[in-house]
């Protein structure tokens, strides 16, 4: 796991005679090319605090342009995983997620033939409770899932294609080819039972729907 660090609280700047701009927003990149880590500034006050999760000009500046069609919205207890989903082409997804309540450990896994990091997963915790909240950008061609760290953690994201009953597809987020180091006992793991039925890495590579520089 290489996790986002939570933000020290001078970096969680006061609203007042600062105007909120483009520059609110700072990337970081993920070690599988095309994910990002998106960190928000946060403007703090006595009445509580303001941070903008989304603006289109200084995030198409950061490469992620949308345009974003439809929003979802989770409430997972403890121990609740869902994932790892994804769409296959002409429905691919890319999805751009934040925690706003409680926290996840969310993954990213490639599923891109030719990338030099297929199969490979990137795990980050995101918190609700953030002072400089992260969002994660999760781009076409990855399989993306999370687990609910604590009760009624919300998760809030943006897709650039709508839900397709057709396009949708799963991994088995215990598949031992994967190697993701899930948090806790995997006895105590609660799934779908659509989930429970995902595709193990190796029927997935037999057949990959997604191409390193294609859709991503």
């Amino acid at each position: 796991m290489v996790p986002v660090r939570a933000a020290r609280r001078e970096e969680a700047e006061e609203e007042g005679p600062q105007e909120v701009s483009a520059g609110n927003f700072s990337v970081e990149e993920a070690p599988l090319a095309g994910l990002k880590a998106i960190r928000c500034r946060s403007f703090p006050d006595a009445r509580g605090w303001f941070y903008e999760s989304w603006r289109a000009d200084a995030f198409a500046d950061m490469g992620i342009a949308g345009p974003f069609v439809q929003d979802n919205h989770s409430r997972s207890r403890r121990g609740v995983l869902r994932g790892l989903h994804w769409q296959d082409p002409p429905a691919a997804q890319g999805k751009l997620i934040r925690c706003t309540r409680g926290s996840v450990f969310d993954v990213a896994v490639d599923l891109r033939a030719g990338s030099p990091t297929l199969g490979r997963h990137h795990s980050v915790v995101l918190r609700g409770d953030d002072r400089a909240p992260v969002l994660l950008w999760v781009p076409p061609g990855f399989a993306h899932g999370f687990l609910s760290l604590e009760d009624d953690a919300e998760v809030q994201y943006r897709c650039t294609a709508a839900w397709s009953r057709e396009a949708e597809r799963c991994l088995r987020w215990d598949d031992p080819d994967l190697g993701i180091p899930w948090p806790g006992a995997r006895d105590a793991v609660r799934v779908s039972e659509k989930d429970g039925r995902g595709l193990t890495w190796r029927q997935y590579a037999t057949a990959p729907t997604f191409r390193a520089g294609e859709g991503a």
